[in-house]
């Protein structure tokens, strides 16, 4: 096995934006997924598999197994919203072969329910502290780019890796349209403050009836996941002696 999806369901859906949601920087994407998913009730529909993910299980006390995995949801909008494709998982690949393969398979599903533009979510790591984040972001074309500055994000240069990246330009080949959206933050711990200025951004950009009076109950939960698995340490000042690595946004 290099990189199985398992589909559930095919929904019928009207020209979906397909929203990513992995753990990177300040568990931003992760805290903004899960949220919407509870607050939509929106439904699972496909799982995905690969070998490029960690090589472990979590066992609870109740005997059972958590595995390393990525899950597809969808929501069909009501009084103008749009049709959401949700990605969400607890992980991302762990190499760069299997970034470009997972983004692949997922582009292949989102693409088959006819999927034409796509919203990457993200933190940008400030080292000082942020009180109130700023969004930054960057677009396959300048349409779409026009999009992001209209609900007051800024252009940013450099790099952004992992998935929040590789879905825009990989999408871009294949005539999908789309941009990452970026909050500033410290990067250190799953952080509610910059999640629900992206989550504001999107829920105006897709007219969605989202209330963000619970994400600190969705900042919670994402953080009790990635403890378990390992991807965050249960203290800040732990982190901060860490040695520094490259971030997946």
């Amino acid at each position: 096995m290099v990189c199985k999806v398992q589909v559930y369901e095919k929904p019928a859906l009207t020209d979906p934006v397909l929203i990513e949601g992995l753990p990177g920087i300040g568990f931003v994407a992760n805290i903004a997924a899960l949220h919407l998913i509870q607050e939509l009730k929106a439904k699972l529909f496909a799982e995905i598999h690969s070998s490029f993910f960690q090589d472990l299980t979590i066992t609870a006390e109740n005997g059972k197994s958590h595995f390393p995995i990525n899950e597809l949801y969808y929501y069909k909008g009501r009084d103008g919203e749009r049709d959401l494709i949700i990605l969400y998982g607890n992980t991302q690949a762990l190499t760069t072969v299997g970034q470009y393969e997972l983004c692949g398979r997922i582009l292949d599903v989102a693409e088959e329910l006819g999927c034409r533009h796509i919203m990457t979510l993200g933190g940008l790591k400030r080292e000082e502290k942020v009180e109130k984040p700023k969004l930054y972001c960057a677009a396959s074309d300048r349409e779409t780019l026009q999009d992001a500055l209209d609900v007051g994000a800024k252009i940013i240069g450099g790099r952004i890796f992992g998935v929040a990246g590789l879905l825009i330009g990989l999408g871009r080949l294949r005539g999908m349209k789309g941009f990452c959206l970026l909050a500033e933050t410290p990067g250190l711990y799953p952080d509610a403050v910059a999640a629900r200025e992206v989550l504001k951004a999107v829920c105006r950009m897709l007219h969605l009836k989202v209330k963000l009076s619970k994400l600190d109950t969705a900042a919670e939960a994402t953080n009790k996941i990635l403890k378990s698995f390992g991807i965050i340490s249960p203290s800040i000042e732990k982190r901060k002696r860490e040695p520094k690595f490259r971030w997946l946004i």
